[in-house]
């Protein structure tokens, strides 16, 4: 038996008519010297020996009576693959990312496993493209991740698993009485619960977005600290003031999406040359990219943009199991420093104060997220999150954006037998997050960038992806010449 916690029914209850709230991805696939062997029945085939291996594809929702508690996850004793995957081709002249977006914007059906894959023809070269969407509420970055890995293999033709054995305990829902039973007790508890998740909540105080602004969050988050048994002082965080932009305020149903990839080797050279981590340079190129496009409106502010970073709250096991589904995050949220003109002070700055951030997730326990999301009673966090994030997105939102960055495999995989040239990953906007994230996906060499966005906010993704791509050149000449380029540039300015 396994209930959704109230992270996992924050996401479910998040969705309105104009918020959708699963992750997604692209994969564009090359069959190679087979074309036409990636069909919905190949697809359909592959799901059925492997979906053992990914407890989201088969659980289902079985809601309490009234929302008097939160949801549990339930097996589908109808489940088939071929109810979840469609087949289309690439109607013209539009584009892939037309019709991909156009598929972010439909919610999920909640009346059976909350997910859908779509395999599209029609893309040069006779390669296909497999967008996959899985509600959040039942995956993470990690947990999505694992998902997608048992599908693909090592090599062309990869070594089936095991097959399916039945589980030691299967996933099963309480019966109606036993579920309102445990909704009396989970009720009569929850005083107590949320206290708990008050204090911890207190503790982060101030590096939670918008209570970090209020007078006294430091030293409300120092008594919490103390109280809790926890060193009084942590780490110091940087003003998380998030200013107005275009990227901040309610969003419409619409979405519009941009892909593409950069090279990873470069992005990894600028860190090593900086001391930064691969994510610590996407924010700095988010920092310079987001720069030029508000300068480009004449709407840029002096203050630097704050950005929700999801992180994964503790690692996984190994194994894989009905444990695996549902989430496991936190965020931090970080300035990146678009105010700034300069590229070196841009990067520098961005660099330090994601350093002050890390130091800081690492030094409390980072639950906020969660506390704060089970400090009310479920029915009426389930009435009123919906309102909520359109309420805060009019009057104070916490952030302007969100970056994902989520690390992925260095060699290819292969589906079906045809190969992965790209995966370019989705997440959400919501009101509350603002109309713009940014998530990129390390794999075989290159960072594969997704651009997701509300065209309310921003109706020209495509030129932002560009400038992501003008604001890796920039910083590669400030990390200098790449070490073959210096050895060939020291032979010619040697005197003869």
């Amino acid at each position: 038996m396994r209930q959704l916690t109230a992270l996992d029914a924050l996401f479910l209850h998040a969705e309105s008519p104009t918020t959708t709230a699963h992750v997604a991805g692209v994969a564009i696939v090359d069959p190679g010297d087979a074309p036409g062997r990636i069909t919905k029945g190949t697809l359909v085939a592959l799901l059925r020996r492997r979906a053992h291996l990914a407890p989201a594809l088969r659980l289902r929702l079985a809601g309490v009576p009234f929302g008097l508690d939160l949801p549990y996850w339930a097996e589908d004793p109808d489940f088939d693959p071929a109810d979840h995957v469609y087949e289309t081709t690439l109607p013209a002249p539009e584009l892939l990312t037309d019709v991909v977006a156009r598929l972010h914007e439909r919610r999920l059906s909640r009346h059976r496993p909350l997910w859908e894959m779509h395999l599209i023809h029609g893309l040069e070269h006779g390669r296909v493209a497999i967008y996959t969407k899985v509600h959040h509420c039942a995956i993470d970055g990690v947990s999505g991740a694992e998902a997608l890995a048992a599908l693909l293999d090592l090599a062309p033709v990869g070594a089936e698993p095991a097959a399916a054995r039945p589980p030691a305990e299967p996933v099963t829902a309480p019966g109606t009485l036993d579920m309102l039973a445990g909704a009396a007790v989970n009720s009569m508890t929850h005083p107590l619960r949320a206290l708990g998740s008050l204090r911890r909540a207190a503790a982060d105080l101030d590096a939670v977005p918008i209570a970090a602004t209020l007078p006294g969050a430091r030293w409300v988050a120092r008594m919490a600290r103390l109280l809790g048994g926890e060193a009084g002082q942590a780490p110091a965080l940087p003003s998380l003031e998030v200013p107005r932009t275009p990227l901040t305020g309610p969003v419409s149903g619409q979405r519009r999406f941009a892909y593409g990839s950069l090279p990873l080797a470069e992005i990894r050279r600028v860190g090593r040359v900086f001391g930064m981590s691969v994510n610590d340079v996407v924010m700095a190129m988010c920092a310079a990219a987001l720069r030029t496009w508000l300068a480009e409106r004449d709407v840029l502010p002096g203050l630097p943009l704050i950005a929700a970073v999801p992180v994964a709250a503790r690692a996984r096991p190994a194994g894989r199991g009905p444990g695996a589904v549902g989430n496991r995050i936190s965020a931090m949220a970080a300035p990146i420093a678009t105010h700034l003109a300069d590229p070196r002070e841009r990067l520098l700055a961005t660099r330090d104060a994601m350093r002050a951030a890390k130091r800081r997730f690492a030094s409390s326990p980072a639950t906020w997220l969660s506390d704060l999301s089970a400090l009310l009673p479920p029915p009426v966090t389930a009435l009123a999150t919906a309102s909520v994030f359109r309420l805060a997105g009019l009057a104070c939102p916490p952030v302007n954006l969100i970056v994902s960055n989520v690390p992925g495999p260095r060699h290819p995989l292969y589906l079906c037998g045809g190969k992965v040239v790209a995966y370019y990953p989705m997440s959400v906007v919501t009101d509350l997050s603002g109309g713009l994230s940014v998530t990129c996906f390390s794999y075989a060499g290159s960072l594969d960038f997704g651009l997701l966005a509300c065209p309310r906010h921003v109706d020209d993704v495509w030129r932002l992806f560009g400038h992501l791509r003008a604001a890796l050149d920039e910083l590669s000449a400030l990390a200098g010449p790449a070490p073959e380029r210096a050895e060939e540039a020291a032979k010619v300015t040697v005197p003869a």
